[in-house]
């Protein structure tokens, strides 16, 4: 059992930064990929950035890419998100996700997830 807890969300202006973080509770943390997932009311919860476990490379939604930076920590157990340039439209709960055997970035392959954190981003 693998334990996430999200941190850092919050309300923001447009154009403005927030740093999310995601603690995972098992050593073993380095063997799982890492991803952020996020649900805007009425919505399907969505993918947006993942670092795999192994070469650390990185992978981004369209809608994110240049302004949302996912990195990890895994001495610290620990999974970042940092978001520039914040829209209107970047405004969901943002959930942290564990995969062991990742193959695709969808949230049928999380094998846990974290109870997730409000990213509220005003005009």
């Amino acid at each position: 059992q693998v334990q996430l807890v999200e941190s850092g969300g919050g309300l923001v202006q447009a154009g403005g930064s927030l740093r999310l973080s995601c603690a995972a509770s098992r050593r073993t943390f380095s063997s799982y990929s890492m991803g952020w997932f996020r649900q805007a009311p009425g919505k399907e919860r969505e993918f947006v950035a993942g670092i795999r476990e192994t070469t650390g490379s990185s992978a981004y939604a369209d809608s994110v890419k240049g302004r949302f930076t996912i990195s990890r920590d895994n001495a610290k157990n620990t999974v970042y998100l940092q978001m520039n340039s914040l829209k209107p439209e970047d405004t969901a709960v943002y959930y942290c996700a564990a995969s062991l055997l990742l193959t695709v970035w969808v949230p049928r392959q999380v094998d846990y997830w974290g109870q997730g954190t409000q990213v509220t981003v005003t005009v």
